[in-house]
């Protein structure tokens, strides 16, 4: 079957009222730019809680797929057959070709759903289902009617025109990128930020992104690891600017000047801080991470308070509740899975103590950054101006 036609349905859109259109209208931005990735002309339109996606050249079936797959706010993917012509002499020749090309092994059991958006039709709804259901035993006699639990639903929607369709593909759900303002995700080369960014990207916020580089402890194949994953990521999110932190002079004024076993809370608290600024420049309203309660000793609940302590903007942390085995399900199917396994230390791995605090005390943490005031502001302030910016587009 080549259909030239895909009919994209949503769920949660569906849902907002009068603000609906905005929403709808973000979907077909954001299908647009995901098409382009793929082989092919389109023409992507909307009619009245329905969009579609329409051939306008040849085209890699599979590829649309695969582009439309990425697409969040899609709940399914409908490959169609539209009909200009309504009459039901039409529908029904159409129904049964549909069936004949779709299904070559047609032992199986169907039901006919049909729908009259369009209520001028003179058939009721229910009558079409007896009478197409009926065509099709007619012409296909090893098919079986089956209402509770077909292996088959057919689908057949008068409206404008008639669309006739069964497949329906899933889509990644979610709201459309850019519905719901911008985040700032702190990425790192390991396995959870780059899910996190996923996960938030999901409920329709923009992402930027802040990487902090230590050189000469991590190496250039280090830095491109987390621009292959912003890249990755940005098949579901769209396009991510990248800020690129030079962060080994703070590393090793801290490693100096503070107990060793408060390194990585303290060493955490001012990369939590170059993010706000680096976010509140770039019109982000929050920061995003892949913290994970317990995970390690930089996030257990102690922890995590005295890393929030330095923070204005609120925190998302997607992955908070979810163990290890969950975060790596979701890096296998976003595809981010085998690059964050790749072996180049970030720059959280090169100073961690024998023995870290896990239950920080705050007062501590506050005193021996007492240690750092003479340049740490003047070293934050050089970081920041000298950050390095990487525009990462899917590839």
């Amino acid at each position: 079957m080549r259909y030239q036609s895909f009919l994209i349905k949503y769920a949660e859109i569906g849902t907002k009222g009068k603000n609906r259109y905005l929403f709808e209208d973000a979907l077909i931005r954001q299908i647009r730019i995901a098409l382009k990735r793929a082989e092919g002309d389109f023409l992507v339109s909307k009619e009245s809680g329905r969009i579609y996606v329409q051939a306008v050249s040849d085209y890699d079936y599979d590829e649309v797929i695969a582009a439309l797959k990425k697409v969040f706010g899609i709940a399914w993917i409908c490959p169609v057959v539209q009909l200009e012509q309504k009459d039901f002499e039409t529908v029904k020749r159409a129904l049964v070709e549909y069936v004949g090309e779709v299904y070559p092994d047609r032992h199986f059991t169907f039901k006919v759903e049909c729908r009259r958006a369009d209520k001028t039709y003179p058939i009721h709804s229910e009558d079409m289902n007896r009478e197409l259901g009926a065509e099709i035993l007619t012409a296909y006699p090893e098919t079986s009617v089956d209402v509770h639990s077909p292996d088959v639903r057919l689908h057949v929607e008068v409206r404008k025109g008639v669309n006739i369709f069964s497949l329906m593909i899933p889509g990644p759900g979610g709201m459309p990128v850019g519905t719901n303002g911008k985040a700032m995700l702190l990425l790192s080369g390991g396995i959870d930020s780059p899910v996190a960014g996923y996960m938030i990207a999901k409920r329709g916020v923009k992402i930027d992104a802040v990487y902090f580089h230590a050189p000469p402890y991590t190496s250039e194949r280090a830095k491109q690891k987390v621009i292959d994953l912003a890249k990755i990521v940005a098949r579901y999110s769209g396009p991510i600017p990248l800020h690129i932190v030079n962060f080994t002079d703070i590393q090793l004024y801290i490693y100096e000047k503070c107990p060793h076993e408060e390194l990585t809370i303290i060493m955490r608290r001012y990369m939590m801080k170059i993010a706000e600024t680096i976010a509140a420049s770039n019109d982000a309203k929050a920061l995003i991470t892949g913290e994970s309660i317990g995970q390690v000793a930089s996030q257990t609940v102690q922890s995590l308070a005295t890393t929030n302590e330095v923070c204005t903007m609120p925190v998302f942390r997607p992955l908070i509740a979810f163990d290890k085995q969950e975060i790596v399900d979701i890096a296998e199917k976003i595809g981010t899975f085998e690059t964050s396994i790749l072996p180049y230390e970030d720059c959280c791995t090169i100073f961690v103590a024998k023995h870290p605090v896990i239950r920080p005390n705050r007062n501590h943490i506050r005193k021996s950054e007492q240690n750092l005031r003479e340049k740490i502001d003047d070293m934050v302030s050089t970081a920041i101006e000298q950050a390095e910016v990487v525009w990462c587009e899917a590839e």
